[in-house]
């Protein structure tokens, strides 16, 4: 596989884990990216949400000792319990990762963070 192809692959992973777990309830949101926060911060600075829809949702490669890390950094509503929300948001990643990766679900460890309340 080609350097290419396999950064496309992480990064429509990354997009369809992002898609599930803005869906789940009690997130209020993906936490954002220091890039997506400075454009944010400078109005001159042209909008674009290419590659900052998914900032809270990071994926790192594995190594021969260790699998493939996906980080997801979220923000949780104030009137939801974090806990239950984390939860949710880990059953929410193993169903998009069990349709994405049939079989080869268990081989990404999955780390979710509430970072803040909203």
């Amino acid at each position: 596989m080609t350097h290419d192809t396999e950064r496309t692959r992480r990064t429509t992973l990354t997009e369809e884990v992002a898609r599930a777990v803005e869906g789940v309830e009690g997130v209020a949101f993906l936490k954002p990216g220091v890039a997506q926060l400075l454009r944010s911060a400078l109005p001159s600075t042209p909008r674009t949400t290419a590659g900052t829809r998914h900032a809270g949702v990071r994926m790192s490669r594995g190594s021969a000792t260790s699998p493939p890390r996906l980080d997801i950094q979220i923000v949780a509503r104030r009137d939801a319990r974090a806990l239950e929300v984390a939860r949710a948001t880990r059953r929410a990643v193993d169903t998009c990762l069990a349709t994405l990766l049939p079989g080869k679900e268990d081989a990404v460890r999955v780390v979710v963070t509430i970072t803040g309340q909203a």
